[in-house]
């Protein structure tokens, strides 16, 4: 049916690799759980978004997004809520009686 290799798709990586220690982002929530005296034990399963693909550390294309993008939804509400309020007090330059 068109397949050429035969096997799995791809392989499944094994859950052992994935640490939630040395991961700053997850190191500081660790620290911000522990100071309010809770753990949480299922932390390991967010460390796949702080590795790449081969299990090593974030590359930086994915860091230079996440940090080109931040506070992206703020300014995208900020620009939504300006542009309704010029709409709604025609500040908007649709007045065409003067010029």
């Amino acid at each position: 049916m068109g397949g050429g290799g035969g096997g799995a798709p791809h392989e499944i990586p094994d859950w052992r690799i994935y640490k939630a220690e040395g991961i700053p982002e997850l190191d500081r929530l660790q620290k911000r759980l522990g100071a309010l005296g809770l753990k949480d034990p299922w932390i390991r399963n967010e460390a796949w978004k702080y590795m790449e693909a081969t299990g090593g550390n974030v590359s930086w294309t994915r860091s230079a997004m996440k940090y080109m993008f931040r506070g992206f939804g703020l300014a995208a509400a900020a620009m939504v809520l300006t542009i309704a309020y010029d709409k709604a007090t025609n500040k908007g330059g649709n007045d065409h009686g003067h010029h």
